[in-house]
């Protein structure tokens, strides 16, 4: 879609140059603008040429494409009426769908290198899909899902999170049907939204607590990862794009600790294959415990292709420090704490496991080998096997 301002392309002849004539095709009454005309060969060619010279003459690594379920229904925010079938009676907009298989396969036939990225909210199936296996030939999408769940749960008050407990595990169920991006964007963090860190229930402590919890659960989540900026320190103010980020929140040790926590969760995603390796396959992620949530707790798996890679993630969601808890443990050995986000270096309490824990012979979980751990309040835990 395009703004219906006269100094743009609204009119730009005199006529509907690049929108349908037709208001129940070309007009969007919710968001006031004009809908291209998908169908038009011109347009068409406008619009992928658009997209090819960002990518050739700015060098960007990817486009995100805004609100692609409106371009695939033609009743998107319609009323009975105010819309027109599809030339078999149906509800999908033919021409918008041909174009994005089109764009897609142009990008990557330019650039192979690069990422189309859908925000598409629906069930339309095969998003991240090549064409010519029947998909619309994105690279991923963005997991809307995960996104407002994951947020709503956070909101919470940790002594009421054992009752939203399936907001925060649901999204495996299908976390795998498409290739998926965990967004973190710029619109959850505008128009009266609130930055990140405001929507961290308690005091300064535990709502910077809560922040790097999130994180780390996010990067422990299969899919692959996008943070806005001004998350990475934890400013205040949601984003106004008429002024900086809040670089001075760095001189108050919460925020120092919010970017070292982020510095280091890339450092160790970076390096360590499991975490990103089969983000987009079943392969890669195992349940440990997902039942607990009584205490709010979560345990689970990453693995990378071969063997050896390995990384147990396990997430305390209240403020309450757990001691000698058992989580299972998929073989036996000592398993390394690579992060700890109580760490003292991150604004925690250093609550924690003295560098890892031995796998005992102890059963849980369904698993022959378990760990006694010392959970950190609000804490997330990354363990690997030596």
């Amino acid at each position: 879609h395009f703004p219906s301002d006269e100094h743009g392309l609204s009119y730009f002849d005199g006529t509907h140059l690049y929108a349908h004539d037709d208001p129940k095709k070309g007009y969007h009454p919710e968001w006031n603008c004009y809908i291209f005309n998908h169908g038009r060969s011109e347009v068409r060619n406008f619009l992928i040429s658009s997209a090819l010279f960002w990518l050739e003459k700015y060098h960007i690594d990817g486009l995100r494409v805004d609100a692609v379920a409106s371009m695939l229904y033609l009743d998107y925010a319609r009323n009975e009426g105010e819309w027109i079938p599809n030339m078999y009676g149906g509800n999908e907009n033919l021409e918008a769908i041909s174009f994005i298989k089109r764009l897609n396969e142009a990008v990557y036939s330019a650039h192979p290198d690069v990422q189309t990225i859908a925000e598409e909210s629906t069930a339309w199936p095969m998003v991240s899909r090549p064409v010519h296996l029947g998909g619309l030939g994105f690279g991923m999408k963005w997991n809307m899902g995960w996104m407002h769940d994951t947020l709503k749960y956070f909101s919470n008050e940790p002594v009421h999170r054992k009752y939203h407990h399936n907001q925060l595990t649901f999204s495996i169920w299908y976390a795998f049907y498409e290739n998926f991006v965990l967004p973190l964007s710029h619109d959850e963090v505008v128009h009266g939204k609130g930055a990140l860190i405001g929507k961290m229930p308690g005091d300064e402590w535990q709502s910077n607590a809560n922040l790097r919890l999130m994180f780390g659960y996010m990067y422990g989540h299969p899919g692959k990862k996008l943070l806005f900026m001004g998350g990475e320190i934890g400013q205040w103010k949601e984003w106004v794009h008429e002024e900086s980020v809040e670089w001075h929140a760095l001189e108050f040790p919460y925020h120092q600790g919010v970017q070292k926590w982020m510095k280091d969760l890339n450092h160790v995603y970076k390096n360590e294959p499991a975490l990103y390796e089969l983000d987009f396959s079943n392969d890669g992620f195992e349940w440990v415990d997902f039942h607990d949530w009584e205490d709010s707790i979560i345990s689970f798996i990453r693995k990378g292709k071969t063997t050896g890679d390995i990384i147990l993630v396990v997430c305390n969601l209240t403020p309450v420090p757990r001691y000698n808890y058992r989580v299972g443990a998929p073989r036996g050995g000592w398993w390394r704490e690579v992060l700890n986000s109580d760490a003292e270096v991150y604004g925690g309490s250093g609550c924690g496991n003295a560098g890892g824990a031995e796998a005992q012979p102890v059963p849980a979980q369904g698993r022959d080998h378990s760990l006694s751990l010392t959970l950190p309040p609000l804490g997330v835990l990354f363990f690997k096997i030596s």
